[in-house]
């Protein structure tokens, strides 16, 4: 095993410590074979199963995530809470204009979000973005805790990258010899994706048959792979699906047709924004969306929630009367400072800041973020920039809708790879990104590496690893 200037060495193997444990395996007199048959069957595995990520591998790590079931139980009572907010807050702005507008969506999103999509949940699948660390903070430090940062309530990918990669994780060499101490327990993600699509479908039309499904995205996105198996997923389910390019759709006789056959309900992995770009709202997936031709999840009035300012209403000082006392409480521990970029004055730290000077002059705290964007675009880090550079981009966020936002501490783990035939043990940034049901309650978990602070498998780089949770036995 090689350790250099950003390894971590392997620790003794600890009844507290699923993944020191893990490293202990591999390390061991006969852990080098062990690493070496493992990181063969997983390659031979992503490459089978159609794990690639465009050309990359999904995975290039020789373990999962683990946590325990007291982390995982903390995630999902304090996302609740904080999913109470982004309810409340969603809802409310729909018959309230001035709190709308907090949300600076574009005039052709403001016609859209009003449909009525036919279905309680305007994100019945979503995902929150988050980061867990411990410890705490000192004066002007990264945040530390349990901070959701973004709130994906439009597309959110992997749930059966996920699944998939769970499946493989339990069959390989290394997991087979930690069975032996650990009681390991999946996460799975597809069977809530199912759950809300037919959900909504059994709400919008009245019925208790099974709809056709279409998975809706451009045929050349990086995540076609994920589309394959959710069709696969599907069909074993009984459901009848197809892969729909939003080109080569029609909206003929009062129908939505895909491969010239009606398609009954869209399982929309498109972004909205793109579908309007591409055809405007004439398009035929809009319109026959919108004269309730088609069921469409996750529907219009996802854009509200979806816009990054989501998090600034949430933070806000002048929204602190919208929420009950437990709510309001969750959203000031597990919310960071967050503000849309004008000028104003507003609270930070319990005084009162004239906001485009405070972010002229704490870039090294903050981290702007566009409105509505993906993939980490436009996104910058303030302390990866100079002054100059930040400047910059703070003019560029007052003339469209930017969010600024406190930083928040990454935390690192070591994660076991194999290269140049030795065992490589390297800490990784990784994320929290829970996914949510019925936009109200965490059902799996999502995690991404990176050696890099941007954090995003679209952004190039970075790793993805399914998550587990670890009890001993």
């Amino acid at each position: 095993m090689t350790a250099g200037p950003s390894s971590s060495p392997v620790r003794a193997a600890s009844a507290a410590d699923p993944a020191a444990d893990y490293h202990d395996l591999l390390a061991s007199a006969a852990g080098e074979q062990l690493a070496a048959d493992t990181h063969g069957l997983l390659e031979r595995q992503l490459a089978a199963r159609g794990l690639f990520f465009g050309d990359r591998p999904l995975c290039t790590v020789l373990r999962p995530r683990f946590l325990r079931e007291a982390q995982y139980a903390h995630i999902r009572e304090r996302a609740a809470l904080v999913l109470q907010a982004f309810d409340l807050v969603g809802r409310r702005a729909l018959g309230d204009p001035a709190l709308r507008a907090q949300f600076r969506l574009t005039d052709w999103e403001e016609q859209v979000v009003q449909d009525d999509p036919g279905f309680r949940d305007a994100s019945p699948v979503s995902r929150l973005d988050a980061f867990l660390t411990e410890g705490t903070a000192g004066e002007g430090e990264p945040l530390r805790g349990l901070f959701f940062t973004e709130y994906n309530a439009e597309t959110p990918a992997g749930p059966g990258y996920n699944d998939v990669l769970t499946e493989v994780f339990y069959g390989l060499p290394a997991m087979r010899e930690l069975w032996r101490r650990w009681e390991l327990r999946p996460l799975p993600a597809q069977h809530g994706v199912l759950h809300a699509l037919l959900d909504a479908w059994h709400q919008w039309s009245g019925r208790r048959d099974l709809p056709r499904v279409a998975i809706l995205d451009w045929a050349e996105v990086p995540t076609y792979s994920e589309f394959l198996l959710f069709r696969d997923y599907f069909a074993r389910q009984g459901l009848d699906c197809v892969i729909a390019d939003p080109r080569h759709v029609e909206y003929a006789g009062g129908r939505l047709l895909a491969e010239g056959r009606p398609v009954d309900l869209i399982y929309k992995r498109v972004l909205i924004s793109e579908l309007v770009e591409h055809g405007g709202l004439d398009h035929p997936v809009v319109r026959a969306v919108r004269e309730r031709a088609v069921c469409m999840v996750n529907p219009f009035r996802c854009k509200i929630l979806h816009k990054k300012a989501s998090l600034a209403v949430l933070s806000d000082e002048r929204n602190r009367g919208l929420f009950p006392a437990p709510v309001r409480e969750a959203v000031a521990m597990h919310v960071p400072w967050t503000r849309l970029v004008e000028e104003r004055r507003t609270e930070h730290g319990g005084r009162t800041v004239d906001l485009l000077p405070f972010a002229a002059e704490h870039r090294e705290r903050l981290v702007l973020k566009p409105n509505d964007e993906y993939g980490g675009k436009g996104i910058v880090l303030g302390w990866e920039v100079d002054q100059a550079a930040w400047e910059a981009a703070l003019r560029t966020a007052v003339t469209e809708p930017y969010i600024v936002q406190e930083r928040v501490a990454l935390p690192t783990e070591p994660y076991p790879s194999w290269s140049d035939g030795r065992l490589h043990v390297l800490d990784r940034m990784l994320d929290t990104a829970p996914y949510v049901a019925y936009g109200s309650f965490v059902d799996g978990c999502l995690t991404r590496l990176s050696t890099a602070a941007l954090l995003n498998v679209t952004a190039g780089g970075g790793s993805t690893v399914p998550t587990l949770i670890a009890e001993p036995r």
